[in-house]
């Protein structure tokens, strides 16, 4: 890779980067305004995050979802399902920002596209999971019992790196 190819990736990553905060609202946008896919586990989600991780094609993880949308009703149906609605931002406004990156960078947009597309599930498959478990965890245990105690710090456990970093045992 050459000097000028370097300061092209290095401007691409920093304009994902930048694009991060947006990845993560859209998503988490997603999932809060579909309830459509109540009964929808955390491994389906991740099996869709594989399918993005093992392709170099929109295409293929668009068909993937509806495939599983054809299996079961956990993703939803129709219009205003979770599926369609994850297609919608991955063809409109994920498409559209790498398109600006691209552009920005003078580069090929597909690799940026997909890129987001990645972080944008990924994301995804870890609010889906504050949602299934942390989310009542936290409604359950910690606001209540926090509002009632209010001034009394809870000794926190030690986080191990591979938690702080979300890795999973190997």
């Amino acid at each position: 890779m050459n000097f000028q190819e370097q300061q092209t990736e290095l401007k691409v990553q920093k304009g994902i980067r930048q694009a991060e905060d947006d990845l993560v609202i859209w998503i988490q946008a997603a999932l809060d305004n579909t309830k459509s896919y109540n009964d929808l586990q955390e491994a389906q989600f991740r099996n869709l995050v594989r399918v993005a991780d093992t392709t170099e094609s929109s295409e293929v993880i668009k068909n993937f979802l509806r495939y599983q949308t054809g299996r079961e009703r956990k993703w939803g149906r129709g219009k205003g399902s979770l599926a369609e609605k994850i297609i919608e931002d991955i063809d409109g406004n994920i498409k559209k920002t790498a398109l600006i990156i691209a552009e920005g960078c003078q580069t090929d947009f597909k690799p940026i596209w997909l890129e987001m597309i990645r972080r944008y599930l990924g994301y995804g498959a870890r609010y889906l999971k504050y949602l299934r478990d942390g989310k009542e965890t936290g409604e359950s245990e910690g606001v209540t019992n926090r509002k009632e105690k209010e001034g009394t710090p809870r000794p926190k456990a030690p986080i191990p790196p591979s938690k702080k970093l979300g890795l999973r045992n190997q």
